[in-house]
């Protein structure tokens, strides 16, 4: 696990933001919903992701299988 992971998603953040925003000022609301549901889904893949490693380093540590 590294400090990276949590500048990966705010970059995400960041960007789904700034594209929301776009779509909205066009009158795109529906395509903007759309694209922050998937930033979100998007975002918790990752987090899941480091979720399960750390239970799996956890297994390792205390030797529970």
């Amino acid at each position: 696990m590294d400090i990276s992971i949590i500048f990966k998603l705010a970059a995400i953040g960041i960007i789904i933001t700034i594209v929301c925003q776009l779509l909205k000022k066009s009158d795109r609301d529906d395509i903007s919903t759309v694209v922050s549901i998937v930033g979100l889904v998007i975002a918790l893949t990752i987090a899941v992701t480091m979720i399960g490693d750390l239970f799996s380093l956890m297994r390792e540590i205390f030797g529970v299988y």
